[in-house]
């Protein structure tokens, strides 16, 4: 594989570390074959990271995304906040009676709230009126005020309670459907998609993102709807009370969106800087923990100390200020409803004394403009929250609205009988970018039950000639056969029935070590699953656990060292019994001794089918019947071990580089 396509294809590492992949998300690295069972073996059309090669010069190493990015830092403000807010609303389109129904119930309790002042002041006008008259206050006619302010308050509670949990169901069901979509899209996704985009990255776009969407919908559309329409029904109440009062309390707005404005500018480069110093801080703290025993054994402690110390203070700095910046926004707002409260009440008092308005009415205006100021405040702050998700769906349809992999034929060719294992490639040609040739019409023939050992330094293609066979990528010229048919014209499912992988990078997912062996062939019977698991050598160490086959592992590992979750891997690809057999460095982590045991297991395992093995150790393949020798895509020798070696060429520097470099003199 070329410098651009392929920098170790023997070593591939993600190149933004991420969550584990365990537990549904895996990448893949284990063997890969269910004989039939399930139909990817542990790779799906879109999740297998580790079986292929990532083009590292358009691979996103800088920070994670979602909510919170790999340091932890929020979402970027939407590029076209508009398009996407109405596309959002529209998936909400299955539950258009329920949005409905949600909007009647908050226009209907707005109402009812923006009538409850008004009624109050009617009660306070009834009591006013009674003492000044000498008559009495009619409690009768006051109760019957009082009821009605109490109906409204209960009705409008009750509506409310109503609308919030109507609108909980129509964003749950929505992200619902959202999740499962985007579930259905990784794997119509090409491996290409995964080259470009770090796997961190994705796995936020998947969960970070949609929780931020979830949660800034339920966030925001109760209480920004609500917001929006008390201010409007409040607004109106008032001119209908007193045009006046109104107009002294509507000049209220643009004071607090002058003060909203000026604190929000202030606040925003200090909550940038407060971002970038958490970063930093997770950073540091990520690395030095990582890394704790090496910062231990070259004596470091004290640097990174220091350099903790550091960080810490500009965070303490940029979040004090960020903060209290932020926190001005409530005293503010309250300043400002004070003067307002002020000036209505000497201007409504000269009004009352002169006659010109009822003193309800006046404490209804009050009250009015103390409803008035909070919506605004609540408006200013969802507005941040709905921004924030509406980057966050950005992200989400971005990944939906990617190019899909070619679809399956249809309709797809139908191989009847069992598989014999015939590979050839004919003039067969590929490249990750089209402007740097990869493979360039290379042929070969792999007949059935034989071995073939593919070798070559790192960057040859040789990763890329086996993912070319899984057809993890598409052929750019010439095609490949699978016992003389096509597999171009195979559906994914088919062909990768047959075809198991064992891969240098593990992968297991959370379960038992009897399931993770059993991953490749759900229906496995005990007597299967052990008999793979002696063939691997699964079995003398899992005695040593506590749980023995029933012990939890998961992706990292946990109770079982990196040799013995390949020794898993391998058992799972002896359990699943593929036509086909393809095996990446499969022992790279396993000491010495188990190795030479693997490998006469392994040796067992490849009679009677085809198997393709990609090694650097050129000990573990001087059996195999055929190897080819690869250098920048192209096949420069192959035979058998003893003619490569007679011939003297690529093959035999490449030996003679392992076993017979000359020693440096010590002195």
């Amino acid at each position: 594989m070329s410098d651009i396509a392929d920098p170790d294809p023997e070593n591939p590492a993600d190149p933004t570390p991420g969550p584990s992949a365990a537990n549904g998300a895996g990448s893949g690295n284990a063997s890969a074959s269910t004989n039939g069972a399930a139909p990817t073996r542990g790779v799906t059309d879109a999740d297998d990271t580790a079986a292929h090669r990532p083009p590292p010069s358009e691979l996103r190493g800088g920070p994670g995304s979602g909510r919170m990015s790999s340091f932890g830092a929020p979402p970027e403000r939407s590029k076209n906040f508009g398009a996407t807010a109405r596309r959002l609303v529209g998936r909400m389109a299955p539950d258009r009676f329920r949005v409905v129904a949600v909007l009647t119930m908050a226009v209907v309790s707005v109402a009812f709230v923006a009538a409850g002042p008004w009624v109050l002041g009617r009660a306070t006008d009834i009591v006013f009126n009674g003492l000044r008259s000498g008559n009495g206050v009619d409690f009768g006619r006051l109760h019957r005020t009082l009821g009605a302010a109490l109906a409204l308050y209960t009705g409008s509670f009750l509506l409310s309670y109503l609308q919030s949990y109507v609108l909980a169901g129509v964003v749950q069901r929505t992200m619902f459907a959202l999740r499962a979509e985007v579930e259905e899209k990784l794997h119509r996704l090409p491996l290409s998609y995964l080259d470009r985009n770090a796997r961190g990255d994705l796995l936020s776009r998947v969960t970070n993102d949609i929780d931020n969407v979830a949660q800034s919908l339920q966030q925001t559309l109760s209480q920004l709807l609500t917001s929006l329409l008390t201010v409007v029904a409040v607004l109106v109440m008032m001119f209908v009370v007193s045009p006046l009062l109104a107009t002294v309390a509507a000049l209220t707005v643009p004071m607090s969106i002058l003060a909203l404005k000026q604190i929000a500018k202030r606040s925003k480069t200090r909550f940038i800087a407060q971002w970038k110093h958490t970063g930093q801080l997770n950073g540091l703290i990520e690395e030095a923990f990582t890394g704790h025993a090496i910062v231990k054994a070259f004596g470091r402690q004290e640097e990174v100390e220091g350099r903790f110390r550091n960080t810490n203070d500009d965070l303490f700095e940029a979040s004090f200020g960020a903060q209290f910046m932020s926190g001005a926004i409530q005293p503010a707002m309250a300043f400002i409803g004070n003067l307002n409260y002020v000036a209505l009440a000497v201007i409504g008092g000269v009004r009352v004394a002169g006659g010109a308005i009822s003193l309800g009415d006046v404490q209804a205006i009050i009250q009015y403009s103390r409803q008035f100021t909070q919506p605004l405040t609540h408006t200013a702050s969802m507005v941040n929250v709905l921004q924030s998700g509406i980057a966050s769906t950005e992200r989400v349809f971005e990944l939906l609205d990617a190019e899909e992999q070619s679809p399956d034929p249809v309709p797809a060719l139908s191989v009847q009988g069992p598989t014999r294992g015939r590979v050839a490639f004919e003039s067969v040609s590929f490249s990750y970018d089209p402007a740097v040739p990869l493979i360039e019409d290379l042929s070969l023939v792999a007949e059935p039950g034989t071995t073939v050992a593919i070798v070559g330094p790192t960057g040859a293609g040789k990763t890329t000639l086996v993912n070319l066979i899984m057809r993890f990528y598409e052929l750019d010229g010439g095609r490949i056969t699978l016992d003389g048919h096509d597999i171009a014209a195979m559906a994914r499912r088919t062909l990768r029935a047959d075809i198991g992988m064992v891969l240098q990078d593990t992968w297991l997912f959370g379960g038992t070590i009897r399931e993770n062996i059993a991953y490749g062939r759900p229906d496995a019977t005990e007597e299967d699953i052990l008999a793979a698991a002696r063939a691997a050598y699964v079995d003398r160490f899992v005695h040593a656990l506590p749980d023995g086959y029933d012990t939890m592992i998961d992706d990292e590992g946990g109770t079982v060292s990196a040799g013995e979750k390949q020794l898993l891997t391998i058992a799972r690809a002896f359990l699943a019994d593929p036509a086909i057999l393809i095996l990446d460095e499969a022992t790279s982590s396993v000491d010495t001794r188990t190795e030479v045991l693997v490998q006469r297991a392994m040796a067992s395992l490849r009679s009677d089918r085809t198997s393709f093995v990609i090694a650097h150790r050129l000990s573990t393949i001087r059996n195999a019947d055929v190897i080819l020798v690869m250098e920048a895509g192209r096949i420069v020798e192959q035979g058998s071990h003893e003619q490569l070696i007679a011939a003297g060429g690529a093959y035999y520097t490449l030996y003679q580089t392992q076993f017979s470099a000359a020693v440096a003199d010590p002195a």
